[in-house]
């Protein structure tokens, strides 16, 4: 099955979450990457992570991002290239443009999904459903086949392939303009959940939202961002963007340091992807700490402002 693999990419920077749609749709047959306008700069990356091909897909209303756009430019790509299936990153774009392209194709799309396996022309999946609160088995046996995947759910892994190249110039109608991006303003800057190397996240074991002060003040010694468990979100102590988790963000930093989280499974998926986990917790058997690379057993309020005596000393 030829398998094309939606490229995220804004203005062509690369967003990294297309790395592991490509790992991920690599055992799912031979698969091909779908560029969205004239970025030909990103062929070589994508051949790195397994593109046999990369099509390079133009036209003057592909210049910058719009949902409507860059769905009919794939539904044209799909039919001229012969692929059966599209599998996409889980971002905003991703799963926009596949749930446009289904509506053109009448075809189902399944969105993420944290694991794939392909049989006998049907594939078998687990996705997260309900706002990540629980994961479902299903089989998609559509002829054509709309997939993302799950951010963090797979790690990226190169495997390098021929790489060639392929335009393609589509045709499209005025009317998908009225929803390509007019304007940006930047709203935020410095790091965030999602690209800080190291996240510092509070449970309910921190006590109090004024005890988050001393996980703000961690973070900025160490240059990471702070981020909280459900629970801290639902008594209102920090805003809901936050929060880690199956129904909050989905981060992969360096360290993450969890502070007084027990580490239920809702949370636990929400950073699985980090490289190495520290758990600060009164309770050893709590299952964030069973699972972490270190854990330090004790009261956080005595543990974390003992830690920033010790930085700022040095």
């Amino acid at each position: 099955m030829k398998v094309l693999v939606l490229v995220d990419h804004d203005r062509g920077t690369l967003d990294e979450l297309t790395l592991q749609a490509f790992t991920a749709a690599r055992s799912l047959g031979t698969i091909e990457a779908a560029i969205l306008g004239d970025y030909e700069s990103l062929a070589p990356t994508v051949a790195e992570y397994g593109a046999a091909t990369a099509h390079v897909i133009t036209h003057p209303l592909l210049v910058d991002y719009g949902s409507e756009a860059w769905a009919d430019a794939l539904v044209q790509a799909m039919l001229i290239s012969g692929a059966q299936a599209i599998v996409a990153p889980g971002t905003d774009r991703g799963n926009e443009v596949l749930a446009h392209v289904g509506a053109l194709l009448n075809a189902p799309m399944v969105a993420n999904c944290v694991e794939i396996t392909a049989a006998d022309g049907d594939w078998s999946m687990i996705r997260t459903r309900w706002g990540g609160s629980l994961l479902e088995e299903t089989t998609l046996t559509a002829d054509r086949k709309l997939v993302t995947i799950t951010p963090h759910a797979v790690v990226a892994e190169p495997a390098p392939a021929a790489g060639t190249v392929q335009r393609i110039e589509v045709d499209l109608d005025d009317s998908v303009a009225r929803t390509i991006v007019a304007d940006r303003v930047q709203a935020e800057s410095g790091l965030t959940l999602q690209t800080a190397p190291v996240v510092v996240a509070g449970g309910r074991g921190v006590g109090s939202p004024e005890n988050f002060a001393a996980l703000d003040e961690l973070a900025g010694l160490i240059g990471g961002a702070v981020g909280c468990s459900r629970v801290v979100t639902n008594n209102g102590w920090r805003p809901h963007s936050d929060q880690v988790g199956q129904t909050g963000n989905r981060v992969a930093p360096d360290l993450y340091i969890a502070c007084g989280i027990s580490g239920a499974i809702q949370h636990w998926v929400g950073m699985m992807g980090s490289k190495r986990v520290l758990a600060i917790n009164t309770d050893r058997e709590a299952p964030m700490v069973t699972k972490a690379d270190y854990a330090v057993i004790g009261d956080v309020n005595e543990i974390i402002p003992a830690v920033i005596a010790a930085l700022k000393a040095r």
